[in-house]
């Protein structure tokens, strides 16, 4: 049975730093995409960033960029997020999701860490 795991969220200030883990087993994920969403409350799950697993071509939304940074670590079949000069608009529960390559469906998500990020 496929699992993620998040780890690494917490309470920090702003222009602080986190870093996030998804720690998938059950498989690993050649020809896949992991992503990380986040979902505040109120709002609305949004696309935060992603890492093609074979290659490591990566992407980010624009409110992220220059200030998170996702890896993967093929030993560990680990992606990381790693967010710098944090800020409060960046709080929300962070999930990971993989998919196939070029397909729009999701096989599988985390259970979710949760970032705030104090003024």
């Amino acid at each position: 049975q496929v699992q993620l795991v998040e780890s690494g969220g917490g309470l920090v200030q702003a222009g602080g730093s986190l870093r996030l883990s998804c720690a998938a087993s059950g498989r690993t994920f050649s020809d896949y995409r992991v992503d990380w969403f986040r979902q505040a409350p109120g709002k609305e799950r949004e696309f935060v960033a992603a890492i093609w697993w074979t290659g490591g071509s990566t992407d980010y939304t624009d409110s992220v960029k220059d200030r998170f940074t996702i890896s993967r670590d093929f030993a560990k079949n680990t992606v990381y997020l790693q967010m710098n000069s944090l800020k409060p608009e960046d709080t929300a529960v962070y999930s990971c999701a993989v998919k196939r390559a070029g397909t729009s469906t999701y096989d599988y998500w985390g259970q979710g860490t949760q970032v705030t990020v104090s003024s």
